[in-house]
């Protein structure tokens, strides 16, 4: 047995598993979209394709996807919200950052996905990039060479920007 790479911290046999092989349909967007991270960590192509809503199907790269989930090392995957997506609704949407690592180089995928269920079973329609928010700085800039902030009398450089 081993743990689902999904990030349940169940075992493989008993989360993702049955959803990929076929054995049960994913009741929700969310469990849809873990098997979905699963499978690329699997390299199970073709549910990832059977789980695409058939509108998108013509634009899907077998041999592409194939090279980038063999070659990609998988790191994780963070679900940071759904929206609708439950087991009585037909629409949903999950925010989530899946990491992983291509040619050495770390990444986090950022998404915000749709999903769709129809005639009982849900599939990914689309997904779109969340962009990066701006950090904005709260405080005004402290220069290295200014006094610093903490009142000890030093520069900057020297006491708290050390």
């Amino acid at each position: 047995m081993s743990i689902c790479p999904c990030g349940s911290k169940l075992d493989y046999e008993q989360c993702c598993e049955p959803v990929i092989n076929g054995s049960r349909p994913a009741e929700t967007a969310e469990e849809l979209m873990r098997s979905r991270y699963t499978a690329y960590v699997k390299a199970e192509l073709d549910y990832l394709l059977e789980s695409t809503h058939p509108s998108q199907r013509s634009d899907y790269d077998l041999k592409g996807t194939r090279r980038w989930a063999e070659k990609s090392e998988w790191d994780g995957l963070q679900i940071i919200s759904t929206e609708a997506g439950g087991a009585d609704d037909s629409q949903g949407k999950v925010e989530f950052i899946a990491h992983y690592r291509y040619k050495g180089r770390k990444t986090a995928h950022h998404e915000l996905a749709e999903f769709v269920r129809e005639d009982g079973r849900w599939f990914f329609r689309q997904g779109n990039m969340v962009p990066q928010k701006q950090v904005v700085r709260e405080g005004e800039k402290v220069g290295r060479n200014d006094p610093c902030p903490c009142g000890s009398g030093k520069k900057y450089k020297k006491c708290c920007g050390a």
